[in-house]
């Protein structure tokens, strides 16, 4: 695996190392040995997938509340997403910068999200799938979330969301709501 550290610290995205012939390809997807040496978390004890019926579904920006930060790998198997993630870190030098990036079915790369980030994401195919693997079990309760227009982030999504939920459209603004 290649991982390349995002503009913002602490944050990777991860490519495959392709052993390629006549069949096809093989390569890891995850290693606890790579990621021990990259200083990331060698668990992550839950997966989860959403499935996302629509191009411009726009889910996030979602974030877990301390004591109960989530390091997330995410990884989209079928169809294709603009992914972001939001530094949410009090003194961190990036703190309420963004990073996005394209992760396919085909580009196979994988974003890690460290705790202390707002990660959300937006459809650009129909029937897209996102696995996540993630370093906590989930607590209901402790999930929070920044507005994905919060024009205090200014983030330049590819495509205009056609579909959001009620809950997103309605998260608070930058100010309102972040104590990661």
């Amino acid at each position: 695996m290649i991982f390349t550290e995002s503009t913002l610290h602490g944050a990777f995205t991860i490519e495959l190392v392709r052993a390629q012939d006549e069949r096809g390809f093989f390569a890891r997807s995850f290693s606890a040995e790579e990621f021990a040496a990259h200083g990331l978390p060698a668990e992550m004890p839950q997966s989860s997938v959403s499935c996302n019926l629509r191009r411009g579904t726009l889910r996030g920006l979602h974030y877990q509340a301390p004591p109960h930060g989530e390091d997330k790998l995410v990884r989209c198997t079928a169809g294709a997403i603009f992914d972001v993630i939001v530094d949410l870190r009090g003194g961190s030098p990036t703190q309420h910068c963004w990073f996005g990036t394209e992760l396919t079915a085909d580009n196979r790369r994988a974003l890690f999200i460290p705790k202390g980030f707002a990660h959300g994401f937006i459809t650009l195919r129909d029937d897209t799938e996102i696995l996540y693997m993630i370093s906590v079990p989930y607590l209901p309760g402790a999930e929070r979330g920044v507005r994905w227009n919060d024009p205090a982030l200014a983030i330049k999504w590819p495509i205009e969301p056609v579909v959001i939920s009620a809950r997103d459209a309605a998260l608070p603004l930058l100010g309102a709501s972040t104590a990661a």
